[in-house]
Formats: C-alpha cells, structure tokens, sequence
C-alpha cells in the first residue's frame, strides 16, 4: 500500500487514541476525531485496534460520529485486524449505507471462513439501498459459493459497475472464464468508472489475456499501470507469463500515446483549440486523451503558445492537466518547454507523481542530450514508474549506460528491463 499520504497530521499514537477516545460533543473546533481514526493506520498496534474498536461501537447518530464509525471501520480492514471482525460484524446491520459498505470491505480485507458471517454479507444482496458491487466483489475474494444464485441476478444491472463486478464473480465461483469477455468489453464503456473498476475485476479473476485491451483502456494511465503491473506480477508468479509478453504492454502505456488507445468519444466536426485545452482539465481522461489526439493532429503550430498559457494560468495546479501539458510538449518536440519539463521531472509533491514520469518521457521526445544527466539520477528515486520512464528515455536518447549499472535496489520491473536488454 502507497503510505505517502497517510501521515500528513503530526499526531503520536497516544494522541490519536485520546482524541478518538473524546466524546463527539466535547471536540474542539481545531481537532477532529475522523483524522485520529485516519492516522492509525500508522501504528498497527493492539492499543491502536482496541481504540478504533471503541470508536465503532460508539452508535451516537450525529453526522460526525457515523463518519469517525464509517472511518474507523475501514482503518481496522486495511490493518487486517482479525479480532476487530466480531465489531465489525454488528455494522452489517447498521442504518448507514456508508457504514455497512466499510464494514463489507473491511471484512474482505481482514479474511474470514466463518460461514455465518459470509452468509449476513450474502444477505445485503437482497437490500435495498446497498453498494453492491463491494458486497459482490467480498464474497468473491473470499470465495463464499452459497452466494452465486443471488450475485448472478446483478450481471445485466444497469450500473455498469456491479455488472462487471458480478459477471467476474461467476466466473471465478463457477471456475468458468469464458464470460470474461463482458468483462474486457467493459474497458470500452462510455462511463469512465465502469472502465476504471473492470479493470480492477479483470486484475482479481488474473484475467492475463486481458493485458493488451487494458494497455489501450481510455483511463488514466495511473490505472492502467495498477492493472498490467499487478497481473505481470501475479502472472510470472504462477508461470503463466514472462516479461517479454508484457513489456510491449507495459512500455506502451508509459509512453501513454492517445493514438495507441481506443478512445471511446469522438467529435461530430473539429472544435477550436481553446475548447481542446479546456479538455485538457476534464475528469474523465478518455476526453483528454480524445482532446490531445486532436491537438496534435490539427493544432501542432498554435498549440505550444496555447499550452503555456493554461499552464501559467491553471494547470500548474491542476494534476491532471499538468500532466497532459506535459505529455504534449515532449510530443509536439517543443524545445522552449525544456525547463518547464525538468521542473516537473523533478517536482517532489505526491499528487503531481505521475507528471514527474510523463516528463521523463517528454524529456526523450525533445531529443536533448542535455537532460541525460537529470534522468540518470531518477533511476535513484522510489518511485517504480519513474525510474521505467527514465530509463526509457535514456535509451532513446542513445544513452545506454544505465544498462550497466547496478540494478539491486531498482524495481522489480526495471531490473527485469535491464536483465532483458543485457540478454541481447
């Protein structure tokens, strides 16, 4: 799990535990009850569980209260805190909806065989009200059978979530994948969470042959990644692929060209440029992506001024565009924007994480030998996509020394690249 943004509050255990432990109506306006149960996470201890534990089973119905309930629920399930389950279980009956949809995740996350508790979740199924597909996606994980009849009413549902949720469930309970294809047809939906979670489906059922529809999947690249990296892994685990048959993949979807994807929207005729750039800042990437395919098909020469400008303006603040922008300049091979590119190459702030690797990758568009150096200290960092991106762009730069370097404290991935290239 990525920890980078769970310890932002400057609290110690002990004081996280007495500010969850303060009753809801004597907390001062400057704490909150809801950031104690949050910071937690940290300190997987049995004083930390038994507070978190505390603070569920304190049923007072205000609004604030239920959020610290709903909160503490899920920090115990992502600390898989197995004698949390008896407390966790008594919010499978709770009037908040929230509530209940924490505790169905937590009760996932933690792990139980413990067929009377599995059957209770089954239930929820048949109550109105509920989130469905995390209800369905739990009682997959954990394998519970006795639940396919009620799961299999959901695959024609009308969300495309809960439908590709429950098609993958009765594949994997039946032990019969040959629906998975609804599945995969789902990473071409208009909705963009219903592209977002199928992949998350195709990652659970280790759908492998999923990998090439996912590399061309109109989300961001921040998903797509999650997906091949975790099946790559699963895969290679049980021997069923090698890198070689997912580092074209791999490779495609961090360079991130809108033309390797299969772009779900279209245009009736060509808009003007200015409302091109304001897609740049739209939530569903598949939009940006339809946006930046356009940009650089019709407006290559007025698009550099054009992207300076919303930078200076906007999307210097703005993760996603920034990204995009970024990702632009390298291919619109736009010289000027070589400083822009290596401060963001270089940006330390968690939320622009993903631009620092579009950089990398522009940086090699541009051609300029000048930022070898820049990219061969981010084989150094932490960050896996980064230090593949870099590379990447070493290599079509025409510096190869990076191949000869020592690859121990590089990622899994990266040296797998560096192990493959040594090989020819």
């Amino acid at each position: 799990m990525d920890k980078r943004f769970l310890s932002f509050f400057n609290l110690t255990e002990d004081q996280a535990i007495a500010l969850l432990d303060t009753p809801q109506d004597q907390i001062g306006e400057e704490d909150s009850r809801y950031i104690a149960a949050s910071h937690l996470i940290n300190f997987p201890t049995e004083r930390s569980i038994a507070a978190l534990m505390r603070a569920v089973e304190q049923t007072d119905p205000s609004l604030d209260n239920r959020i610290v309930r709903r909160k503490s629920v899920e920090t115990l399930g992502r600390l898989e805190a197995v004698q949390a389950l008896p407390v966790i279980r008594t919010c499978l009956s709770d009037d908040d909806c929230y509530t209940v949809e924490n505790a169905v995740w937590a009760i996932g996350e933690i792990g139980t065989q413990d067929s009377d508790i599995l059957e209770e979740v089954a239930q929820l199924l048949e109550k109105p009200g509920q989130t469905y597909r995390v209800i369905i996606h739990t009682l997959t994980k954990l394998d519970y059978q006795p639940a396919e009849t009620r799961i299999r009413k959901f695959v024609n549902d009308l969300d495309p979530p809960t439908a590709s949720a429950a098609i993958a469930a009765i594949c994997r309970l039946t032990r019969d994948f040959s629906k998975m294809g609804q599945v995969v047809a789902m990473l071409q939906h208009k909705n963009v969470l219903g592209r977002r979670l199928s992949i998350q489906d195709l990652i659970d059922a280790h759908h492998y042959e999923a990998i090439p529809n996912i590399a061309k999947c109109p989300v961001s690249l921040v998903f797509r990644l999650r997906g091949i990296r975790m099946l790559a892994a699963a895969g290679i685990a049980d021997k069923s692929l090698t890198f070689g048959t997912i580092q074209p993949y791999l490779e495609q979807t961090l360079r991130d060209e809108p033309r390797d994807l299969d772009l779900v929207h279209s245009y009736e005729e060509l808009p003007e440029l200015p409302f091109l750039i304001n897609q740049l800042y739209e939530t569903d990437f598949g939009r940006c992506y339809l946006a930046t395919k356009t940009i650089l098909e019709h407006y290559s020469e007025e698009a550099p001024a054009a992207l300076f400008a919303t930078f200076a303006e906007e999307a210097n603040n703005d993760y996603g565009a920034h990204f995009h922008v970024i990702k632009l300049f390298g291919w619109l091979k736009h010289s000027p924007a070589y400083d822009l590119l290596l401060e963001a190459l270089n940006n330390p702030q968690p939320q622009f994480q993903k631009s620092r690797a579009a950089a990398a990758i522009a940086l090699g568009e541009l051609g300029e030998k000048r930022a070898i150096p820049e990219l061969q200290a981010c084989l150094a960092t932490k960050i896996w996509d980064l230090q593949y991106a870099a590379l990447i762009a070493l290599e079509k730069l025409g510096d190869l020394s990076a191949y000869q370097t020592d690859a121990t404290n590089l990622d899994w991935l990266v040296q797998a690249k560096i192990e493959a290239h040594t090989r020819l």
